[in-house]
C-alpha cells in the first residue's frame, strides 16, 4: 500500500486494488432526520414531551424516543431538567431558533401548496397568435379573470406554428391557434370557427364588383400574412384548389401594417373580419366577396397530451369549453363580441335617456 502526494497537501491513500480512498475528514456527513427534528422543535416549544406527543399525534414515549435519537446524532444534551420543569439548553436554544424558522417555512409552503390548488395563486403561460392576443384573448382573459382573479396570467405571441412547439419546449402550456401543423405531442380541440374576410382599398378595381373568384385575384397584388400562421395557410388552399397561384407581394406578421398597405391600394388580402371591422365600419377599407360560400378559419385550443396541466391551465381550459359550448360554438369569438359589444351600447343609450328623463 503506498501513497501519491497531492498539490493541495492531502495525500489520497491507494489500496492493493490501485482504489482510491477518501481520506476521512472529507467523508460527507449523515443527513438530518426532520421527523428527529420536527420531534424535538415542538417538545422545545412546548418545553413538555407530553404536549408535544398530542400536537405530534403520537405517545410520550415515541416523543422520548426521538429526541434521544436527535441528541445521540447532534452528540448534544438538548435538555435539562430541574425538578418536573424541562428547559433547553444553549444548544438546545441554538437549535430551536433555526428549526423555528424551518418550520415556520414549512408551514408557507403548505399554504402556498393550498393557494394554488384552490387557484388563490399561481401562474397561467398562454400562447396565441398576434391577431387573436389583439382582438380575441382580452374578452377570454376577462371571463377567466372573473372567477380566477389572483392567478398571473403570461401571453406569448407568435404564428400558430410557433404557438404549437412553444407547447412541446414547455414555453407555454395552453394555445389558442389555428391548427396549421400537427404534432404528435399536442392534442387539438376546436374551439370557435372565425369569419375570414378579403379586403381592399375603397377604390379598389374589384369593390365594384359584387363577387370574385380566387382566379380573379390572381394578378393582384397580394399581402399574405406570415408563414406558419393559419391565415397563409387557409389562403393557400383557396388558391390551390383553384389550381392558382397568388401574386405575392410581401408576407407579415403585423396586421396593422398589412391594413395600412391595403388602404393605400398597395394590394388585397385575407384577415379575420373581427380585426378589419372598425375600418370597415369607418369606411377607410371594403370588403370583396367570393363566389361561394363565407370562408372560416376553424381556432384550436391546443395543450400537451399525456401531459398534467397545472391548476391555473386547467381551469382557463375548462372556462374556454364552458364558453365554446355555451355561446362561442354557434357565432364565433368575432361574432359574439360584436352582439356583445352593441348590446353594451344599447344598454349605454337606454341609460343615458333615463338619465335625461330624470333631470
Amino acid at each position: 500500500m503506498g501513497f501519491l502526494p497531492c498539490t493541495d497537501g492531502i495525500s489520497l491513500f491507494l489500496t492493493s486494488k490501485n482504489q482510491t480512498r477518501i481520506p476521512k475528514h472529507q467523508t460527507s456527513k449523515p443527513m438530518l432526520n426532520f421527523n428527529q427534528l420536527r420531534t424535538f422543535y415542538f417538545a422545545a416549544k412546548n418545553l413538555n414531551f407530553t404536549a408535544a406527543a398530542g400536537e405530534l399525534f403520537i405517545t410520550q414515549p415515541a416523543v422520548t424516543a426521538q429526541v434521544k435519537s436527535f441528541e445521540e446524532f447532534c452528540n448534544l444534551k438538548l435538555f435539562k431538567k430541574r425538578g418536573r420543569k424541562l428547559h433547553l439548553t444553549d444548544e438546545g436554544q441554538a437549535l430551536f431558533d433555526y428549526a423555528e424558522i424551518i418550520f415556520k417555512y414549512e408551514k408557507d409552503i403548505l399554504n402556498i401548496i393550498d393557494d394554488m390548488k384552490e387557484l388563490k395563486r399561481g401562474d397561467l403561460r398562454l400562447g396565441t397568435t398576434k391577431t387573436y392576443a389583439r382582438y380575441f384573448m382580452p374578452f377570454l382573459i376577462s371571463s377567466f379573470r372573473k372567477a380566477y382573479p389572483h392567478i398571473k396570467i403570461h401571453l406569448d405571441e407568435g404564428s400558430s406554428r410557433d404557438m404549437i412547439y412553444s407547447l412541446v419546449e414547455f414555453k407555454n402550456e395552453v394555445a389558442i391557434i389555428a391548427r396549421v401543423v400537427d404534432h404528435p405531442d399536442v392534442s387539438f380541440f376546436p374551439f370557435s370557427r372565425e369569419e375570414m374576410v378579403m379586403i381592399a382599398s375603397i377604390d379598389h378595381p374589384l369593390a365594384d364588383k359584387k363577387a370574385v373568384s380566387i382566379r380573379d385575384l390572381s394578378q393582384e397584388p397580394f399581402i399574405m400574412k406570415e408563414d406558419g400562421s393559419g391565415t397563409q395557410k387557409l389562403v393557400e388552399q383557396l388558391f390551390a384548389r383553384a389550381k392558382s397561384e397568388p401574386n405575392l407581394l410581401m408576407e407579415t406578421s403585423n396586421t396593422e401594417f398589412i391594413k395600412q398597405l391595403v388602404m393605400r391600394g398597395e394590394g388585397i388580402s385575407f384577415l379575420v373580419k373581427e380585426a378589419v371591422a372598425a375600418e370597415i365600419n369607418e369606411g377607410k377599407l371594403t370588403t370583396i366577396l367570393l363566389k361561394g360560400s363565407k370562408i372560416f378559419l376553424d381556432v384550436s385550443i391546443a395543450y400537451l397530451k399525456d401531459q398534467i396541466l397545472s391548476p391555473a391551465a386547467q381551469a382557463f381550459v375548462d372556462t374556454l369549453r364552458k364558453l365554446e359550448m355555451e355561446v362561442v360554438h354557434p357565432m364565433g369569438i368575432g361574432a359574439l363580441m360584436a352582439k356583445m359589444l352593441a348590446q353594451r351600447k344599447e344598454e349605454q343609450k337606454s341609460k343615458n335617456g333615463t338619465n335625461i328623463e330624470n333631470h
